[in-house]
């Protein structure tokens, strides 16, 4: 039997390059690589990057030359180690890459996943390093196994690449433009889950609900409502759940779906960005406030106590302080539940790097100090709601604390239950007893 080998990957940002890793080491698997928490060990170092904000990028050349050390210390012992570098970062970056670290021996854009098997063979035989960047014509989906899932809840990607252009976002030129899988081969992916024992599954893609995705031959274009309706059909699969969204394209029929299928959960994470016309003008966000509190308003019409969750870029170039005001207005009449907010970061290439009027990071600062407490806020308000009252949580691990068990609520609060006989994938009706700043206590 040949010796297998190790295989990390560190994974940065959001949800889908997290799918992405599931996928790599999916592929890797038949290679004869198992994954392993330590790189220091590890044959193949993977850091699958993130490009939105430029302390995620310099995260990845700083954790580049730790890897340096190890590389060239078990080169010393005579064993090989191959660093790759895959995601938006080296999509976007992959020439600085090899300039900034040229003992990275394998450098690959998301759109390439795919590829990882043949680019892993020439690295190991070939003493050049492997760059693949470009944008297939066929779809990384159609070569990708389903990724190894880990507990009752998993990622599903159906679709990737943003058309939006947003002035501050390097996502279409990262990702590529909008592609939406086949509406078949994600319910195919979704009854295998099921058949691993998921009982939730999150609908992933960089603008996901503009899914426009084939159905069966002959029949229209499904939009992300019906496939959310297709979905709920299999069983096993109890809960549903979709991120990221972009306001310009919240359907009715999106809308329709939060309103009749029960599985789909009572939570919408869709970033506004801004409260100031102004601003969301300048990020081309093609939307105004107004839009968006009318979107709010038809939603919870249809779903009344529903949980809307945002994302907020503070200092912007040109935001003034009024248009800060109009953020936290904003902010005040919708009421979000746990946000997530950001100081402008300028990411090279795109236009609102050139803009001028840029905002001093002092300013920055306070106004995301001034956001964030107001979020903060209303997020503890929310939770406090549900004290002395009874919740459904998928049970998806151990808590810290002896025979505490840690699920999830409808509404994506993390719940902590101290009762040890719990098993993953359960779902149990408990007493929330307390409150905290980013959790519940529950009772059974």
């Amino acid at each position: 039997m040949l010796n297998r080998k190790k295989i990390h990957i560190k994974t940065y940002g959001c949800q889908m390059n997290v799918y992405d890793s599931g996928t790599m080491e999916s592929l890797m698997e038949p290679l004869g690589y198992d994954s392993t928490n330590n790189c220091e060990n590890a044959d193949l170092v993977i850091l699958n990057t993130c490009h939105i904000r430029e302390k995620a990028s310099e995260k990845v050349f700083s954790e580049l030359g730790r890897l340096k050390k190890i590389k060239f210390e078990r080169a010393k012992k005579g064993v090989k180690t191959l660093i790759a570098v895959s995601g938006c970062v080296a999509q976007a970056e992959g020439d600085s890459i090899l300039k900034r670290a040229p003992y990275v021996d394998i450098i690959f854009g998301p759109q390439t996943t795919h590829l990882l098997p043949e680019l892993v063979t020439k690295a190991n035989r070939l003493s050049t390093t492997q760059i693949e960047s470009s944008f297939p014509v066929n779809s990384k989906f159609d070569h990708l196994p389903i990724p190894k899932t880990d507990g009752p809840s998993a990622f599903l990607s159906i679709q990737e690449g943003c058309d939006k252009f947003c002035t501050f976002c390097v996502v279409p030129y990262t990702r590529g433009e909008e592609y939406s899988r086949p509406a078949m081969n994600i319910l195919d992916e979704a009854k295998v889950l099921a058949q691993r024992g998921v009982k939730e599954i999150t609908l992933l893609g960089q603008n996901v609900n503009a899914y426009h995705g084939e159905s069966i031959i002959g029949q229209k274009i499904w939009g992300l409502g019906r496939l959310i309706r297709e979905i709920a059909e299999i069983d096993g699969i109890n809960r549903i759940r979709y991120t990221t969204s972009h306001p310009r394209d919240l359907s009715d029929e999106i809308i329709d779906a939060h309103k009749s299928v029960d599985k789909l959960m009572p939570h919408l994470h869709l970033p506004v960005q801004s409260g100031s016309d102004r601003i969301l003008k300048a990020m081309n966000r093609k939307h105004t406030c107004s839009d968006y509190l009318y979107l709010i308003d038809k939603l919870r019409k249809a779903k009344p106590g529903i949980a809307v969750s945002s994302d907020f870029i503070v200092g912007f170039p040109g935001e003034t302080d009024e248009d800060f005001e109009d953020t936290l207005q904003l902010v005040r009449d919708v009421n979000f539940t746990h946000s997530f907010s950001f100081k402008f970061s300028m990411r090279p290439g795109t236009p609102a790097s050139y803009y001028k009027k840029q905002v001093s990071n002092e300013i920055k600062s306070k106004r995301l100090l001034e956001l964030q407490k107001l979020l903060d806020k209303q997020n503890s308000d929310f939770n406090k709601k549900f004290v002395g009252k009874k919740m459904a949580i998928l049970i998806k691990g151990k808590g810290k604390g002896k025979g505490q068990m840690v699920g999830s609520s409808p509404y994506l609060q993390p719940v902590r239950v101290e009762n040890s006989s719990f098993k993953l994938g359960e779902t149990h009706i408990v007493n929330i007893t307390k409150a905290e700043a980013n959790s519940l206590l529950g009772k059974f």
